[in-house]
């Protein structure tokens, strides 16, 4: 029997890694889709009147089958690829594409689901399934179920090309990312520090090079270009590292991207709406593009002009180093490195061997004990998509709370960037059902020896695990608005909320140990580590508004027929200072084009840096970081909430108050004070 069809028999309902081969993947999404079918059919096709147990809760159920396989796939896809699964990628988006329209475009389906939404208020339904039929009918609404004729054909046809789309866009991104690479000879490496010669060796040896090498992994390319001396070799890396998608030949993505953008405009003018921001944004927090842009502009105007300021200094840098005209975008970390090191005596070489990985995941777990009474117990012997994954069961009091995979080290096949997923969200609707949470890193990993993580990758790490606990912590009955189910300018909140308790002094005195001594860090490197905390924040304050920005006017009104066209418009609009670049550039913009999840969304990061700057305040006010009160309104108003309600509402409910912008400008430095 096909494992991924079979009764799960592994610890805790583990998907059986072990036994699932990749030629397992294709029959088991055919069966589960024709099974799913069958449900929704039985569903509409009830001869008892519309209710809610029969119809929306049904709902919530009919796909299980369907969802479980998914869910092993989706996590070897995105953390361990290869051809095989990459085909199987392409081959799944048309067909998941077409089952989620058919369910919108289900005219009996939507017909007892509207039945129900105009009787609601005499249904007797409790306030959370008045709410998942509230989202139900706003979402098949908003999938297009109103339309008829030709509309509806043309919207499936308009979805199915996006699923293939951003399929193929974010494959081309990793066939960037894995083809290109940069050998270093030993003179190459002068100047670099321990820890990065040992990761480009690593990597050499990956590659089957037998020599360092220098890749366009996050963890090794960031270093090299803070490090490395040889302005050149900065150059062609950071060249490279911003050309992808944007080479050329087979994966090139701009012509994706350009189909991308007029399909979603064609999507939401389907819809009755202006453009596809005006659609996506109607059941977000900042309901609107022009409040977006309020927010991004009355903080981009202080971080550009603290970038400005930076930027004389670290040109000033460059000349004294011999180099005659103008900073460049491959020189700023390099001189913002040797600036931090000689302002704030901060040498990254020095502060890595106090942030080991496992101290650091040490850490993470401490936080959520102390915060939430959480427990972990690390199971080895469980199966696993790799064999660098660690798993770990979650209690409290003794009673079992979710298992947690960490992924955390970067390799072929797996995509850039960080995130986390369930590959099993909390519910309760069909017996207690229990989170498997996945939160995957591409950290370099070390040769031999622990691996040392860089203050940002701790950060990183942090962040991810925020994400985590509002996975494992969730505590509602229907998945559809379990854990992350949130607006997707609220689902940030937990997880960059999560990053200041890693500043939290006793944090660092307990966890941040020198890997080889155990000593703990030093309290005057400890301290001007965390009095560096905004430093070269203009610049990364830049980087990403001048990615949201672009991202919203992408999407905020006509969709431009040449996308770096607009996008030069728009960096040109704003005074994009000449020695920054884009976060994400649009060829690799994988959290615009991979689907449709961030897309007209890029601000919500900052969206919600405006309430985590504040819920932390609210702790920062009580003079404890570990307030047992505020912990525990933040884990019933917000963690185990989930989309129970709306997030303003949630919020509201923890802090008293809907925040301003100020604690955000305080928290980056950039109030005029600060500066």
């Amino acid at each position: 029997m096909n494992p991924l069809l079979s009764d799960w028999t592994t610890p805790f309902g583990l998907p059986p890694f072990d036994l699932i081969r990749d030629a397992d993947y294709g029959p088991a999404v055919d069966e589960a889709l024709a099974e799913a079918r069958a449900g929704i059919q039985a569903i509409a096709a009830n001869p008892d009147a519309p209710s809610f147990a029969n119809t929306v809760a049904a709902l919530e159920t009919a796909d299980k089958r369907l969802s479980q396989v998914l869910s092993a796939f989706w996590a070897v896809a995105g953390a361990d690829s290869n051809d095989a699964r990459q085909a199987l990628e392409r081959e799944f988006a048309p067909k998941l594409s077409a089952y989620g329209s058919e369910i919108t475009a289900n005219t009996a389906l939507f017909a007892r689901i509207d039945d129900l939404w105009e009787r609601r208020d005499s249904l007797g339904l409790s306030p959370e399934e008045m709410r998942v039929l509230s989202l139900t009918h706003r979402g098949f609404v908003r999938s297009g179920a109103r339309l008829g004729g030709e509309a509806a054909e043309r919207m499936k046809q308009v979805k199915a090309r996006l699923a293939v789309l951003g399929t193929q866009f974010t494959q081309n991104v990793l066939a960037d990312e894995k083809d290109w690479f940069m050998p270093l000879a030993e003179g190459d490496l002068e100047g670099l520090p321990g820890f990065v010669v040992a990761a480009a060796r690593a990597a050499g040896e990956a590659k089957g090079q037998g020599g360092p090498v220098v890749t366009l992994s996050r963890s090794l390319i960031v270093p090299f270009l803070q490090f490395s001396p040889r302005r050149d070799l900065r150059r062609k890396a950071y060249e490279a590292w911003t050309a992808r998608g944007a080479n050329g030949g087979a994966t090139d993505n701009r012509a994706i991207a350009a189909e991308m953008l007029a399909l979603r405009e064609e999507r939401a003018r389907l819809l009755g709406f202006p453009s596809f921001a005006d659609w996506k944004l109607e059941t977000e927090m900042a309901r609107t593009p022009a409040h977006v842009k309020d927010l991004l502009m009355e903080v981009w105007t202080p971080a550009r002009a603290a970038a400005e300021r930076d930027a004389v200094v670290l040109e000033l840098m460059l000349h004294a180093d011999g180099f005659a005209g103008p900073l460049e975008a491959w020189d700023w970390r390099y001189y913002a490195e040797k600036r931090r090191a000689a302002e704030h005596d901060l040498d990254e070489a020095a502060i890595k061997p106090y942030l080991s990985l496992d101290r650091m995941i040490e850490a993470a777990f401490a936080v959520s004990s102390r915060l939430f009474g959480l427990e972990f117990r690390e199971i080895p012997d469980a199966p696993r998509y790799h064999p660098d994954v660690r798993i770990w069961e979650v209690t409290r009091g003794g009673a079992h709370v979710a298992v947690f995979l960490g992924d955390y080290f970067a390799r072929d096949g797996k995509r850039s960037g960080a995130w986390c997923s369930a590959m099993r969200p909390q519910s309760r609707l069909d017996g207690e059902v229990r989170p498997l949470v996945v939160n995957v890193c591409n950290f370099a990993k070390a040769e031999e020896g622990p691996t040392l993580l860089s203050w940002d990758d701790a950060r990183t790490l942090f962040h991810e695990f925020g994400h985590a606990l509002h996975q494992m912590l969730s505590d509602v009955t229907f998945e559809s608005i379990s854990g992350t189910s949130v607006a997707r300018d609220f689902v940030e909140l937990p997880s960059q909320l999560y990053e200041h308790w890693l500043e939290v002094p006793e944090v660092l005195e307990d966890f941040a140990r020198h890997a080889a001594t155990g000593a703990p860090m030093p309290a005057d490197l400890r301290d001007r580590l965390l009095g560096a905390s905004t430093f070269d924040m203009g610049f990364q304050t830049v980087e990403y508004i001048a990615s949201a920005l672009v991202d919203m006017a992408f999407h905020d009104g006509p969709a431009p027929a040449d996308p770096m066209q607009r996008q030069a418009e728009v960096l040109e609009s704003i005074g994009m200072p000449r020695a920054i670049r884009m976060r994400h550039a649009t060829p690799h913009f994988q959290h615009v084009f991979a689907g449709d999840g961030y897309s007209a969304g890029y601000y919500s990061y900052m969206w919600s840096e405006v309430m985590d700057a504040d819920a932390f305040a609210a702790f920062e006010e009580r003079g404890d970081p570990f307030d047992p009160e505020l912990a525990r309104k933040l884990e019933e108003n917000i963690l185990s909430a989930g989309g129970s309600e709306e997030a303003d509402v949630l919020y509201t409910r923890f802090r008293g108050r809907m925040p301003g912008v100020e604690a955000l400008l305080r928290g980056r430095g950039l109030l005029p004070e600060a500066a």
